[in-house]
């Protein structure tokens, strides 16, 4: 029975410690017996078994008192972008190595708060800059899935795919992810599991290591969307600690998935028809369109004129961001300090410092910021881009103002793809996973990624409903009714 626990969702583990039938110390020695097994996906980097049995026995105790919120004793794993108190959180980076934060994050107070078990950190992109954990100072996390009898090691996504992978080989109830131009979406579709981006504003950013502060936003990735509506009601809230959280009551999203979406409006985006696409993402959307259509929605299509420009504006805002995020980082103050030579300034211990502890991907990004923000070029580049990212948020506030609900496009424009695969390629190849991902956050919109169905060689591909602004609720029902015609539960057969 131990091994079966972690394979439980976090709604049943729920209805289970509440009836008796588990306490919080078994389901958290199952995730941690699970987590020890399962080296090989390199997907927790940080374990803290001491802290998740002392707060296993603390929600037993609040359970049995009788008044524990839904994710009492719930085990997860944290993404290492989440300041956990005590913890290390070094974003997956070298420069940060050594850091153990004096403070927990505004989110991860709240789970705890609400009762749930920190497992430990989770593997992620450095500084959650990828799309397929191999920028990681860890090394990379590995799919727990597999194509067909072939063995070769996949990405489970990135920057989350840690996170991703940790879900999909139940090695933990649940996890916290971050999206900034996909990264909880796009390994969700890679892993076959859930995960949703919340409206930006609706999660504080507090506590989390800061890569592009205007797109960065917190979310859950579990095993379906029951669970995601459990953990997004514990991560969302207003905090003052961010002045760009919103200050909105956070409805019972749990209570608002009917699976009843007739008389919704679905838009379908021309634009999302990408020229190369495989067939099988393009017949999977067809499906999906079909799937809501027969649950009583109204099917329309509708254009996003401005989707071609979303790229090369997210790839000039969020560097920029993380030009100025990232300056912190001097080895004056926390992390890593280079070692010095004799005569060496503060020049040099900051040059350094830089050029050892961080990796080449997050080093290109710096770079491309910080010159897209240089005197001769912020106009040319930056201010353009801001425009750019103006007219896609207009684009959707128009299809919104027109009566449409959700917008159905796919998650990814593939499945999961070999570690290595795309190593040597030109990175701009890497930067095109987020295709059908960043204008979501350029426009501040929540977005869903749902695993929908396999391709030939076995592998998990998802489609992604995107909402109306701080209507997660509704995101989350319209994904409930695809999620329940899909009937996806294929599970990755057991090799780690």
């Amino acid at each position: 029975m131990m091994s079966d626990l972690t394979k439980l969702k976090i709604s049943e583990a729920r209805d289970a410690l509440r009836k008796g039938d588990v306490t919080s110390v078994e389901l958290t020695e199952a995730c941690l017996d699970a987590i020890a097994g399962a080296k090989a996906l390199n997907a927790f980097v940080h374990d803290t078994p001491e802290i998740a049995r002392e707060m296993a026995k603390a929600a037993d105790a609040r359970i049995k008192a009788g008044d524990a919120p839904s994710l009492c004793g719930i085990p997860l794993g944290i993404k290492d972008l989440f300041c956990t108190k005590g913890v290390a959180s070094q974003a997956a980076s070298n420069i940060l190595g050594g850091f153990k934060p004096e403070y927990e994050s505004t989110v991860t107070t709240q789970m705890f708060n609400d009762g749930a078990v920190m497992l430990g950190k989770l593997n992620m992109d450095e500084f959650a800059m990828g799309s397929s954990n191999e920028t990681s100072a860890y090394g990379n996390a590995v799919n727990p899935w597999r194509r067909g009898n072939d063995d070769a090691a996949l990405t489970p996504g990135g920057s989350s795919g840690g996170s991703a992978a940790a879900v999909a080989a139940d090695l933990c109830l649940g996890a916290t992810g971050t999206d900034t131009g996909g990264s909880i979406r796009q390994p969700a579709a890679f892993t076959g599991i859930t995960g949703i981006k919340p409206t930006y504003g609706r999660c504080s950013r507090w506590g989390i290591i800061a890569f592009a502060s205007s797109l960065d936003q917190a979310g859950p990735m579990t095993k379906d969307v029951r669970d995601a509506a459990i953990m997004l009601q514990s991560m969302c809230g207003h905090d003052p600690k961010d002045s760009t959280s919103a200050d909105l009551v956070v409805p019972d999203f749990e209570a608002m998935l009917t699976g009843d979406i007739r008389g919704k409006t679905i838009g379908i985006p021309k634009e999302y028809h990408m020229d190369g696409m495989p067939e099988e993402i393009e017949a999977l959307w067809a499906e999906g369109r079909k799937m809501l259509q027969d649950a009583g929605a109204k099917i329309v299509d509708i254009s996003l004129p401005h989707t071609k420009y979303a790229l090369p504006a997210y790839y000039v805002i969020a560097p920029a961001e993380a030009s100025s995020n990232l300056a912190r980082y001097d080895g004056v103050r926390y992390g890593h300090r280079a070692k010095l030579g004799q005569g060496d300034g503060i020049t040099e211990m900051y040059e350094k410092t830089r050029a050892e502890g961080f990796g080449p991907e997050v080093q290109r990004r710096i770079m491309i910021g910080t010159y897209v923000l240089s005197a001769g070029f912020y106009d040319a580049y930056y201010n353009r881009a801001r425009k750019v990212r103006t007219l896609i948020k207009k684009d959707f506030e128009d299809v919104f103002a027109a009566g449409v609900d959700a917008i159905l496009t796919p998650a990814t424009p593939s499945a999961a793809f070999g570690l290595g695969e795309m190593k040597d390629a030109d990175p701009v190849k890497m930067y095109l996973n987020d295709v059908f991902t960043v204008t979501v956050n350029l426009a501040g919109l929540p977005g869903i990624a749902i695993p929908t169905g396999l391709d030939k060689q076995g592998l998990p591909l998802g489609l992604q409903l995107i909402g109306r602004p701080w209507e997660e609720g509704d995101l989350l029902n319209t994904a409930y009714a695809l999620e329940q015609s899909a009937g996806f539960v294929s599970k990755p057969a057991k090799w780690w």
